[in-house]
């Protein structure tokens, strides 16, 4: 189990938090927890126009990749959160796993105060219980993080309904109502929710009522598609994952048609994903994940947003390059790239749960099940710590 961080520098303004310590290993799921911070890197914003090179005078590849997309670095185990002020964040059941493994944080009062709660005491059943603790935990951190940064914090969403339309808005609207007890409003919240058919038609009746989602597990142009359609306010891509399953199977017809045209299959779907948004004029903001190197974020100028591995981000504001030196840094995907890209009949169809479930080969089908799979088994975990404790000692 590990607690990850991500940072990024942004346009939000920078917040300072209180020390904490950190020690967790074994794997890192980048959903884990959500920290942006702008003290360390630079103010990073996607470029309007499109452009084959930056003007010189930049002082490090990192600004300049900088100009084109908003850069998110992943980062695993940071022990001083003064060197990087955070600017918003995402709570999670691993970030409740790690809460509860290490009493000494700065949130375990709140995860105290959620096994206090009267309201869930009361409840004779012990699976209500559970769940409504876990809720009023992930509602006192998140409330916590949303006093110390000045952007979205945003909650995941009980991967256990991920094929329950109304399960999943239920356990929003849940969550909603005791932010709100809190004085959180909405427009602080994004809500995350993996891209079952089912939860990207939650997505689309909760972004009617305005309330802001985040598509994740998204592995197949099909699940961009349908997310974009559904009006998600973000979408996330995992660009490794989907090139790890290609290098070690085979048998999926969108991947094996991306290597015949010779390209990169997640990085290919990145951009068709962005090509597709930004041709039919869909509200998405796209993101890439689980990008693996230099070359990897260099052929995603442009996206949205780019998660990107510390060790990526310090070797490029390590490098004081010009850019005629080193690399030609050009704008590889934008609005008037998208414009000229074309798509089949098929990739422009109103996507539903039977043309959904057609489309998706066995890498997203794969990928999205171990995904899931992950994502419940922590929060089964999560509950069974809150069972252990429940309730807490000197409350």
């Amino acid at each position: 189990m590990s607690l990850c961080l991500q940072s990024s520098p942004s346009s939000f303004l920078s917040s300072s938090l209180p020390k904490l310590r950190l020690g967790f290993a074994n794997g890192c799921s980048s959903s884990s927890l959500l920290v942006k911070f702008n003290a360390s890197f630079p103010a990073i914003r996607a470029s309007s126009g499109f452009s084959s090179s930056l003007d010189t005078g930049l002082r490090t590849e990192l600004d300049a990749v900088s100009t084109f997309s908003e850069i998110v670095p992943d980062t695993v185990i940071f022990d001083d959160f003064e060197k990087f002020p955070p600017t918003a964040a995402t709570v999670s059941s691993s970030l409740l796993l790690g809460i509860l493994s290490l009493p000494d944080t700065v949130f375990r009062n709140a995860v105290d105060m959620a096994l206090a709660d009267s309201t869930c005491s009361r409840l004779d059943n012990p699976e209500l219980r559970l769940s409504c603790f876990f809720n009023k935990a992930l509602v006192n951190v998140g409330g916590d993080l949303a006093k110390l940064v000045p952007g979205r914090v945003s909650t995941e969403v009980d991967a256990r309904r991920a094929y329950d339309t109304h399960g999943i808005i239920r356990r929003v609207h849940d969550l909603l109502k005791l932010y709100n007890e809190i004085d959180v409003p909405p427009e602080r919240l994004l809500f995350k929710i993996p891209s079952t058919w089912q939860g990207i038609e939650a997505s689309r009746l909760l972004e009617s009522e305005g309330i802001q989602t985040h598509l994740t597990f998204v592995y197949s142009f099909a699940q961009a598609a349908a997310a974009a359609q559904a009006g998600a306010s973000v979408i996330q891509i995992f660009v490794g994952r989907v090139r790890d399953w290609a290098r070690n199977h085979s048998g999926d017809p969108e991947i094996e048609a991306a290597i015949q045209r010779g390209e990169d299959p997640g990085l290919g779907l990145v951009t068709k994903a962005y090509n597709y948004i930004h041709k039919y004029g869909h509200k998405s903001k796209l993101m890439a994940a689980a990008v693996r190197n230099k070359q990897d974020l260099f052929s995603l100028l442009g996206v949205d947003y780019v998660i990107a591995p510390l060790k990526i981000l310090q070797s490029l504001k390590e490098s004081v390059t010009a850019p005629d030196e080193k690399y030609s840094y050009v704008r590889r995907l934008s609005p008037q790239s998208a414009a000229n890209h074309n798509f089949t009949a098929e990739e422009l169809t109103k996507w539903d749960q039977l043309s959904l479930a057609s489309a998706m080969g066995p890498a997203s089908m794969q990928l999205l099940a171990a995904g899931l799979e992950g994502y419940v088994n922590q929060a089964n975990r999560v509950e069974e710590l809150l069972d252990k404790i429940w309730p807490p000692p000197n409350v």
